[in-house]
């Protein structure tokens, strides 16, 4: 095999060895010519073969003169033919190392994802839950308003309004049939610096119907003086009616309006999994559909509602079914303020769609003063705040009379924002 650069024809060769003198006198001895095999191929080229480099010993000198400057040297005897630029022998990879990951890069754009997919949902919820609110109840109709005290005084209705329900629903429920809206629950809701107090209207309670402007046809009808149970108030001209007498019996402004129905109530009770209640006695009710036993049970929204309606079954009657109903709502906007609740997108959107397309507010009624609502109920049901009654002072003609003067003193500590002494009894 010839392992020459490339191989010397008898033209180029002649009849001699080398190109030196034409003597007939051999020439002189040589150093021998060292053949080095140069550095295996890169792996990325293996189709270039192996090339020798030739070293003479002393340089370049004698016969290779016209070898060198025709460029067969061109490298040899450095072994950098195929490849130059090698940081040293047998290293042909020229290609620039992988560079580090830059963690903080990442963590900066990955927190900056969250926090933005975070802001987006916030306000795609707000706006959604917003839409929803039904914002049905003009304060402004109401007329010679107390002025305005400490703190934020909500009036809370549960109404028996069979709006919406198939007969199936009201059969289940045992809502009944009866036409029009009444009053099922009434309470004041204050929310201060010194405590939150939650108190109950019970339905049968002795007010008087003072003067005031029809919500609808906005005549002017004057007060007579005439005195009836609290709930025909709002029977006879809706919420507008209901708050201007609230406000006249108490001295007391009222600021927001909530009101929910039946359906709702049983909706929003099924939509956070049941409320855990601690039951005070064995209760049977035909009229409500309530069939308890004592002692502490998770209820559904069917047993919630026959729970909070029942009063036949109860000792006390009204007065009895209000506590009942404080402890009820108190638990449960506990359950609906909870983080497995609001931290649980699959909790959280059916409860908030459930209450919100069952509340009824006023036209000034925000998300913000809703949700400080239940926190305010879950706060007295942790012990935070006080629940209570109007105080009675006896009965007349089959309605409870108030205690003025401790209606009185209580008023005056809520406008006031001063800590609820007054009792119930």
């Amino acid at each position: 095999m010839n392992n020459w650069p490339e191989g010397w024809s008898d033209d180029n060769r002649g009849n001699h060895y080398g190109s030196g003198s034409a003597s007939a006198q051999p020439e002189g001895a040589r150093v021998m010519r060292q053949v080095r095999r140069g550095p295996a191929a890169p792996p990325h080229n293996p189709g270039v073969p192996q090339q020798p480099s030739y070293v003479d010993g002393q340089g370049y000198g004698g016969d290779f003169t016209n070898a060198r400057n025709t460029g067969y040297d061109s490298g040899y005897n450095t072994g950098q033919v195929y490849g130059g630029g090698s940081d040293g022998p047998g290293d042909y990879d020229t290609r620039a190392a992988r560079p580090a990951p830059n963690w903080r890069r990442r963590i900066k754009w990955t927190a900056i994802t969250v926090v933005t997919v975070l802001v987006v949902t916030t306000v795609a919820t707000y706006f959604w839950a917003d839409s929803k609110l039904k914002r049905e109840v003009d304060l402004s109709k109401v007329i010679d308003r107390p002025e305005a005290g400490e703190g934020t005084n909500y009036l809370i209705v549960g109404s028996d309004s069979r709006a919406g329900m198939s007969a199936e629903e009201k059969k289940k429920l045992h809502t009944g049939s009866a036409e029009g809206k009444r009053t099922d629950s009434m309470m004041i809701l204050h929310t201060g610096s010194n405590g939150d107090t939650l108190i109950s209207l019970p339905r049968d309670s002795d007010v008087e119907i003072p003067s005031f402007v029809g919500s609808e046809s906005g005549k002017r009808y004057e007060g007579t003086g005439r005195h009836t149970k609290l709930n025909a108030a709002y029977a006879e001209d809706g919420p507008e009616l209901l708050v201007r007498t609230v406000e006249f019996n108490t001295g007391l402004r009222i600021d927001h309006y909530v009101e929910i129905g039946f359906a709702g109530f049983a909706n929003i009770v099924d939509a956070v999994g049941g409320v855990e209640m601690d039951i005070p006695q064995d209760i049977k009710d035909t009229k409500s559909g309530a069939n308890f036993k004592k002692g502490k049970q998770t209820l559904n929204g069917e047993e919630a509602l026959a729970f909070v309606r029942t009063r036949y079954a109860l000792a006390g009657s009204d007065l009895d079914r209000t506590k009942n109903q404080q402890k009820f709502l108190a638990a449960l906007a506990n359950q609906v303020a909870t983080p497995g609740t609001v931290l649980n997108p699959f909790k959280l959107y059916p409860t908030m769609g459930a209450g919100l397309d069952s509340l009824i507010v006023d036209k000034d009624m925000g998300l913000y003063d809703l949700a400080s609502m239940f926190f305010a109920m879950k706060g007295v049901n942790s012990g935070d705040g006080k629940s209570m009654n109007m105080p009675i002072s006896g009965s007349s003609g089959g309605n409870l009379v108030w205690d003025k003067a401790k209606v009185k003193q209580l008023v005056s500590q809520l406008k006031n924002d001063e800590k609820v002494t007054v009792s119930s009894g």
